[in-house]
């Protein structure tokens, strides 16, 4: 194999860089060209590429975002899109593709696999959504950026002795909510895998108050419902007073931690050595810190389970 591409699809995810940086570095190591395409499958419909060498992805390891910019594309889920796609890697020499993204991109990675173009997917995420890997990247950026605006609230919630609601992102997956939420000490922690129980958020609070305690901290994700529906719920039924927040895009952007850089490098690594042996349609995972490969459409059937003993125990250390 003589050239690959790369590109990052979907929403971008803090360590998307390190896994560009990754895929390049390797490759050359191996001799290999890399066409990075811009804007994901928009671009590569638009035939808008561009080399990467060892030189073009310096100093981009610490960068949040992606360099190589993202976008949706609606003609790529057509038949006629795909097949300008197609023949536009083959116009440009390309032999394999890295897709780095979310279940739509690696959906979309599926689609030229069975056209005949080796492609190899590095699950690149936030919402931490895709089964067959333990962790994708971006995610535990993402956990920690709610975290410190979950640290910095509690000061100002402990100060004029409020209730703080605090809406992270997740219309799917409770993941973040979950992990941050108990990090953070959260009193309860609300996601969509599970039904919201007021009585239950409303005892908590109550609780709280009587065992002198003077602010509490909700996280929910906002696949569970509104923080503000959670805010007027509260104040129908207690005389306790509440505050929103909403992380919102907040927690896409910023550098990347270093589980997120090394875990990234590690993917992309690993995607340039599978295309240059001649495996295609495969995903790479991280299972028990070792990383695997997995078939992508296996992996797309499949929907990711919040940990139910991680979900149990947010309960029993928020008492």
């Amino acid at each position: 194999m003589r050239t690959i591409g790369i590109l990052t699809s979907g929403g971008d995810a803090p360590g998307m860089n390190a896994a560009i940086r990754s895929v390049v570095r390797t490759a050359a190591s191996l001799n290999i060209e890399v066409v990075g395409i811009t804007r994901g499958y928009a671009g590569l419909i638009q035939g808008d590429f561009r080399r990467l060498n060892t030189s073009s992805v310096s100093d981009i390891i610490h960068r949040g975002g992606t360099i190589l910019l993202t976008a949706r594309s609606e003609e790529f889920r057509t038949k006629a899109g795909r097949a300008i796609a197609l023949e536009n890697l083959y116009r440009e020499g390309i032999e394999g593709l890295v897709v780095v993204g979310g279940d739509g991109s690696l959906s979309g990675a599926v689609h030229l696999a069975k056209k005949g173009m080796p492609v190899i997917g590095i699950p690149g995420t936030i919402d931490n959504d895709i089964a067959g890997t333990d962790y994708t990247i971006g995610f535990d950026t993402a956990v920690n950026t709610a975290l410190n605006a979950i640290s910095s609230i509690r000061d100002t919630a402990t100060s004029h002795e409020r209730i703080f609601i605090i809406e992270v992102m997740g219309r799917h997956s409770g993941q973040i909510a979950l992990a941050s939420g108990i990090a953070g000490g959260a009193e309860s922690i609300l996601v969509p895998e599970y039904p919201v129980d007021y009585d239950r958020v409303v005892e908590r609070l109550e609780n709280a108050r009587r065992l002198g305690k003077l602010h509490s901290i909700i996280v929910i994700a906002e696949g569970a419902g509104s923080a503000m529906d959670v805010n007027k719920e509260i104040s129908k039924r207690t005389k306790l007073e509440s505050r929103v927040t909403i992380l919102g895009h907040i927690q896409r952007g910023g550098p990347p931690t270093a589980f997120d850089v090394i875990l990234a490098s590690r993917m992309g690594a690993m995607a340039v050595k599978l295309l240059a042996s001649g495996v295609t349609n495969r995903m790479v995972g991280l299972v028990d810190n070792k990383l695997v490969d997995l078939e992508i459409e296996s992996v797309l059937k499949e929907k990711k389970q919040i940990n139910p003993d991680l979900y149990r125990l947010a309960d029993v250390l928020a008492l």
